[in-house]
């Protein structure tokens, strides 16, 4: 169904949809490509939520020679009026003859039928061209479409043997300077980041982007059970903060919300803050890729009710000793076959420290 010349240009339109790594949020990554008669005559990517999309910009570019063109995009083509007119309108007025799309859009809003709409008009539209790496570039919109919850990413850094901090809590630095700074790439990538208020209390985090040009900060959430998190930390300052409790405390939310703070209460049966429901909750307020930088107790209670489906974890070449803290609070197990397994995904050498990708079965 797909020629060579097909695979070069979608390629190209996943360069350009990467483009809008870290600014498309909560919509998804997408790029164009509009070729006509062998010769790219448009481009263009989706950069920021409520602004044009792929295609419109590509189709801009082109202009009238976008008529009988073949448009590559990475994303089926929207059908529905949401900020924007539906693209297919567009592709439609422009006189675009063949559309080749890398996926299926997961909203269900859309869903087959913007294909449906370009195939009724008399377009030849197709869809499944390199469609794994398409859904690896939107997979927490695919995570929020079809779960209702973000996609996971459980970020740590460890020493050889697997220890986070040492008993005391003290945990900065374990890893280098450049394992750091690359994981400050994967929260700019984020809707989200997450933490515990045991982390708060022990390193006092800020839990933004730093050192890098970002148009946008992850919004920030702290776990927080017993509503015990100072105004004066600083996850509550110079940005958007969401504290979640379990408990309902009118006088010590005002206090919180005073530093310009959101809290909600989200308890669980046991007296905890419901990690299910806080996924939920964030999934209705766009959040398609949350990032995780944690301790091991709330490490712990993510991997327990299987809501991790990744690890970005930075191995130092150093040993701290059984003593410190490790990466999960989790029960003994009595046999291997209850292990977690996971999948690698990527191991690489960052700085002086590893950097493992792994996904879990």
């Amino acid at each position: 169904m797909f020629s060579a010349v097909d695979h070069d240009y979608m390629a190209r339109a996943l360069q350009l949809a990467e483009r809008g790594l870290l600014s498309t949020t909560p919509n998804p990554r997408v790029g164009c490509v509009l070729v006509r008669d062998g010769l790219v005559v448009g481009e263009g990517w989706h950069q920021r939520a409520g602004e044009s999309h792929a295609e419109v910009h590509a189709l801009t570019a082109a202009g009238e020679l976008a008529a009988g063109a073949t448009a590559y995009v990475t994303l089926e083509p929207c059908s529905h009026h949401g900020r924007t007119p539906p693209c297919c309108e567009a592709l439609l007025a422009a006189g675009v003859k063949r559309v080749v799309a890398a996926m299926q859009d997961p909203n269900p809003l859309v869903a087959g039928q913007g294909i449906a709409w370009l195939r009724d008009a008399g377009v030849d539209a197709v869809c499944g061209l390199m469609e794994a790496e398409a859904r690896e570039l939107n997979i927490g919109f695919v995570s929020r479409m079809t779960r209702g919850r973000p996609w996971l990413r459980l970020k740590a850094a460890a020493s050889l043997d697997g220890r986070t901090a040492l008993r005391n809590g003290q945990s900065q630095w374990i890893t280098g300077p450049d394992a750091r700074l690359d994981g400050h790439r994967w929260r700019a990538r984020s809707c989200a980041i997450l933490t515990g208020i045991g982390t708060v209390r022990d390193d006092d985090p800020q839990l933004n982007v730093r050192d890098l040009d970002v148009s946008r900060q992850p919004l920030r959430v702290i776990v927080d059970s017993r509503l015990e998190i100072s105004p004066e930390a600083r996850v509550l300052q110079g940005g958007r903060s969401l504290v979640v409790a379990a408990v309902d405390n009118p006088l010590q939310a005002h206090v919180i919300e005073a530093t310009g703070a959101e809290v909600i209460c989200l308890p669980n049966d046991e007296g905890k803050v419901d990690l299910l429901a806080v996924l939920r909750e964030l999934a209705k307020r766009g959040v398609n890729e949350l990032h995780v930088e944690a301790g091991f107790k709330l490490n712990g209670s993510l991997l327990r009710e299987g809501l991790v489906d990744e690890l970005l974890l930075y191995l130092a070449p150093s040993i701290i000793g059984d003593a410190a803290l490790g990466l999960f609070n989790l029960p003994e197990l009595e046999s291997l076959a209850e292990k977690k397994r996971l999948q690698w995904r990527d191991v690489r050498q960052v700085g002086t420290d590893l950097r493992i990708m792994a996904r879990f079965v």
